[in-house]
């Protein structure tokens, strides 16, 4: 049992587990049907006419959000030369950096259809959706019932309006590849290349675009798009945090070990971070106070 608990605690078999839940309620949700919120035929919000064919399909959208990063984050980690980098740190940090993205992803995922299936807000192609009966009171508030449309996934998904999985989805994994190339680039520390920071910045463009494409598809309105955008910055910030130190560290680029407690880096900060270099017993601590000690440079002033 002790050797079962250590590996417990210095791997990352608990997080992987975590994921595999995350996944497992996602997979529960899509089985339910979202609330579905009464509205009037006269709205003028949910009359926009219905996109068959989306500028960003949902294959699409795994490519960008799911395919892009791994391709990039496993080139970026095994291919890219570094004397500081030998085999286990690199296959440490493609396994840390994974298991973010993953992570994001699922965290993002849950968080946004929970909420859509709850607040059940209809789309702005609802009326295209719903095909409501003739004679249906326009300045009334209706049900779904009065919809005669026949296929059922158009007609729920109507309202799973709010908020924008493709804009939380597209952010959980592009935002996601921008920290972590900001973190391997140092693109945030003081006096960085503006090079690094458009480099780091490509693939939040990326993002921008897919969430600008739900408003043109008339699939959201910048409420629910804006508020995507920010379950998946909020979650792929997060997830990038676990398992890396902040961008502004000196030693952003590497992961934190799995195991380590806080007077050794751990969680709370990278081991960089509050290592100090061994001082002389005489020496003086200045920040502390602490007066400097005459020498034979002070008197023919050669002080520094």
């Amino acid at each position: 049992m002790g050797a079962l608990r250590r590996f417990w605690q210095r791997s990352y078999a608990p997080d992987w587990l975590g994921v595999l839940l995350l996944a497992l309620q996602n997979l529960a949700i899509t089985f339910f049907e979202p609330f579905h919120r009464m509205f009037s035929l006269d709205n003028r919000d949910i009359q926009y006419p219905h996109a068959e064919i989306e500028r960003v399909p949902v294959p699409m959208l795994l490519t960008y959000s799911i395919g892009l990063p791994l391709l990039t984050i496993t080139l970026y980690t095994l291919l890219t030369p570094s004397k500081h980098l030998r085999t286990p740190s690199r296959f440490h940090l493609l396994h840390a950096s994974l298991l973010g993205l993953t992570t994001s992803l699922m965290l993002t995922t849950f968080t946004t259809d929970l909420i859509k299936n709850g607040v059940g807000r209809p789309r702005p192609d609802l009326i295209a959706r719903c095909l409501p009966r003739a004679g249906t009171p326009e300045h009334e508030l209706v049900t779904w019932e009065v919809c005669t449309q026949t296929d059922h996934h158009t007609l729920h998904d109507g309202f799973r309006s709010f908020p924008s999985g493709h804009s939380s989805f597209s952010w959980g994994g592009l935002g996601y590849l921008s920290l972590f190339l900001a973190g391997q680039l140092g693109a945030w520390r003081r006096g960085a290349a503006m090079v690094k920071v458009v480099v780091v910045g490509l693939p939040a463009v990326g993002a921008v675009l897919v969430t600008v494409s739900r408003t043109e598809d008339y699939r959201h309105d910048v409420f629910d798009v804006c508020t995507g955008s920010l379950i998946g910055m909020v979650m792929g910030y997060y997830s990038y945090r676990r398992y890396f130190p902040a961008l502004t560290s000196k030693h952003c680029d590497v992961p934190y070990k799995r195991g380590e407690d806080d007077e050794h880096g751990g969680k709370g900060g990278s081991r960089g971070d509050f290592e100090m270099l061994p001082r002389r017993v005489d020496s003086p601590d200045l920040e502390m106070g602490e007066p400097r000690p005459r020498t034979d440079n002070d008197e023919w002033g050669l002080r520094g």
